[in-house]
């Protein structure tokens, strides 16, 4: 599910291109679906490749993974634009890729730069930690997340004891 807002966070923006692009040739707005749909199932196809890459970038707002989208929602929608028998012009695929790029890696750039600010801050804020690289703490805080999402006996973990019962797991206390 965590993936889930940064797809339709990329779907409202394909709209987005979709509609701009319709109203600034006079056409009508209406119809973007009509110029969004090529685009919105090569989306869907980027989302599922870079989830599936064997050295995949493992947060959807990352940097990566918009990079991955964006490559796999232009070369996709451009090519099922063309199959279905629309046009796809030199200055329109220029328009697409640029519009795109903006809108599908631009958002998750700002999200990065946000995230290490705010890592930044809470390590000012406190005065005994100590200094650690921003994309350290960006890792740090992915482990912290998928450990989160994981039972402990996937982890490895013993399960939580409640205070004052022993040590060991039949309840003897650790020497």
């Amino acid at each position: 599910m965590r993936y889930l807002p940064a797809l339709v966070l990329d779907a409202v923006l394909v709209l987005v291109f979709a509609v701009i692009g319709r109203a600034s040739h006079d056409e009508d707005p209406l119809g973007f679906l009509l110029t969004a749909w090529p685009f919105l199932v090569a989306l869907l196809v980027g989302h599922a490749v870079a989830a599936l890459l064997p050295a995949r970038p493992r947060r959807p707002w990352s940097p990566a993974w918009g990079a991955v989208v964006w490559l796999v929602t232009v070369v996709g929608g451009l090519l099922l634009r063309v199959a279905s028998g629309d046009t796809a012009q030199v200055p329109f695929i220029i328009v697409a890729t640029l519009v795109l790029a903006v809108f599908l890696v631009g958002w998750r750039l700002v999200a990065a730069l946000v995230r290490r600010r705010g890592v930044r801050a809470r390590e000012a804020g406190s005065t005994d930690a100590p200094e650690r690289d921003p994309q350290d703490a960006a890792q740090a805080e992915e482990q912290d997340a998928v450990q989160a999402e994981e039972p402990d006996a996937v982890r490895g973990d013993e399960p939580s004891r409640e205070p004052g019962e022993g040590g060991e797991p039949d309840g003897r206390p650790v020497v």
